[in-house]
């Protein structure tokens, strides 16, 4: 017997259009769409219902694990405090970031992070989570061991994504030293003489490690499968490489340069809510609004605050003139799907999975109603 849910007098977000109407939910896929008001089902009240938001890129999980530094949480605590946080914000498919590299000033221990991934995999089992949870490698490149951490994950089918980075100063993010020294020497409260030594180790590393661990790293996502993102990139350089790289994602570029070349070669351009929420970098580099002014914005991440990823859209919709809603929503659900090959989510069509969100917004920061999973309601 089929399992059947009705959701009536809504403002359903598709596409192209905004349309009030009903949706059908049969086993846990959108059946029907139709038009018009209905008493049937339950009544959204005129409440927006957008598909349910697929996020590529949070470090959110890593403040759950380790709140404070040196601390580190249960991981399985610290995976439903995060899964509880992202479905709250209508997100019901997430890529958790995952850090590959690390050395003694920063990051996680060799292994670290592979039991990171059987944590958030043994409580997807047990039924703790109620997003669905895939990974994301994020690779620093300049690293010594970022292969050896990368190993850890040769056979695990929830990578989906990984992205090339490097953090070096001079490089991408701190392309200026002043952005590096305020990150690195005066929150770390380094002298001059041991900042310059921390400067050039890092310096060293990148110039032995970047283009080899690059290219190893690329090469086992194109047999495998994998999308890859590039990440900061600054220069035509940058993305003449990105393309070399097969990169499908353009995380976070630092220069409209780089933005619209990437954009222009068919990357999907990704930048932070956060940027949007907030209207300027956190970093001090190119705002995301001016982007999607430009027509080359095409996915939106929530990066380190969940819920921006629902409230930024909202933002665009009302503030940008060639943005409209199902465009803003679009950054958010049907694009980044695409861009990770997810072609069963991201949209509300018939034959899709219902990952469905309703939302209320008169003003202000909308509110999540409810949200369902596969037609299961999950929030």
């Amino acid at each position: 017997m089929s399992n059947e849910t009705v959701f009536s007098n809504a403002r359903i977000v598709l596409e192209d259009d905004v349309l009030a109407g009903s949706i059908l939910i049969r086993d846990g896929k959108i059946a029907d769409i139709s038009e018009g008001s209905s008493v049937a089902g339950e009544d959204f009240e005129g409440d927006f219902i957008i598909p349910g938001l697929v996020e590529l890129h949070t470090d959110h999980l890593e403040g759950h694990y380790q709140p404070r530094p040196g601390i580190r949480w249960n991981k399985t605590a610290a995976v439903q405090a995060h899964d509880a946080q992202i479905v709250t914000s209508g997100i019901t498919t997430v890529f958790d970031c995952l850090r590959m590299g690390a050395d003694e000033d920063g990051g996680f221990e060799h292994g670290e992070m592979r039991e990171m991934a059987d944590a958030i995999q043994s409580a997807e089992r047990e039924g703790r989570l109620r997003a669905e949870h895939l990974l994301h490698l994020r690779c620093e490149v300049s690293a010594d061991n970022v292969l050896e951490h990368f190993a850890d994950f040769e056979k695990d089918p929830h990578v989906r994504l990984v992205s090339l980075m490097d953090h070096a100063p001079g490089q991408r993010q701190f392309q200026t030293m002043d952005q590096y020294i305020f990150y690195y020497q005066k929150k770390r409260g380094l002298s001059d003489e041991v900042f310059a030594r921390f400067v050039a180790k890092r310096q060293a590393e990148s110039a032995r490690n970047s283009t080899p661990h690059r290219n190893a790293i690329a090469k086992v996502c194109a047999e495998r499968g994998i999308t890859v993102a590039s990440h900061d990139d600054a220069t035509l350089a940058h993305v003449d490489e990105a393309i070399d790289n097969g990169v499908r994602l353009a995380e976070f570029p630092t220069s409209f340069d780089a933005a619209r070349a990437s954009h222009e070669h068919g990357m999907s351009v990704l930048m932070g809510a956060p940027n949007i929420v907030r209207g300027k970098s956190h970093s001090g580099n190119i705002a995301a609004r001016d982007l999607a002014e430009m027509g080359v914005l095409d996915v939106l991440s929530s990066d380190y605050v969940p819920l921006s990823l629902l409230h930024a859209p909202f933002i665009l919709a009302d503030e940008v003139e060639s943005i409209t809603l199902p465009k803003a929503i679009a950054m958010v659900t049907s694009t980044p799907a695409r861009t990770v090959s997810l072609d069963d989510r991201g949209r509300i069509a018939t034959g899709l999975r219902a990952d469905l969100v309703r939302v209320h917004r008169s003003h202000g920061v909308p509110v999540t109603r409810s949200v369902w999973r596969q037609g299961r309601r999950v929030a």
